[in-house]
């Protein structure tokens, strides 16, 4: 069973897919930050000074107004934290838009597959199985 699994770990598509997910991982903190940081911040100045984490509603419990989110959860609230989706969101944007960036260049970068070799057609086939069925009658 050892064996069997150095086999399966030495292969080259699960090295390059644990490659890819630790790449995946660190590259989406980069995101994360560039939203929270540097993109969220903008947009609250835009729409007058405005900060998204703390937006939310409250659906059960109390919070007392002006409380923070982590405030009002620690207090028992439950709430529809709004705020931190749409932070999400801007995110999840960034990150698609990354990965259809990579993705369309990779796909300039590589030279297009070779066509397979052109086999007999439909009716080939068909006539040589009728030749083969009369020969064998």
């Amino acid at each position: 069973m050892v064996q069997e699994f150095k086999t399966f770990i030495a292969r080259g598509n699960v090295l390059d897919l644990a490659v890819g997910v630790i790449i995946g991982a660190a590259f989406g903190k980069i995101v994360t930050s560039l939203t929270d940081d540097l993109i969220m911040p903008v947009v609250g100045l835009v729409f007058g000074g405005l900060d998204f984490t703390d937006k939310y509603v409250v659906l059960s419990g109390s919070a007392a107004p002006g409380l923070s989110l982590e405030e009002a959860r620690k207090g028992g609230a439950n709430v529809l934290a709004y705020g931190s989706f749409v932070s999400a969101l801007i995110s999840f944007v960034i990150l698609a838009w990354v990965i259809f960036l990579i993705v369309k260049a990779a796909n300039k970068a590589m030279p297009p597959p070779e066509a397979a070799p052109a086999g007999p057609s439909e009716v080939e086939l068909l006539s040589e199985i009728r030749d083969e069925l009369k020969r064998r009658a």
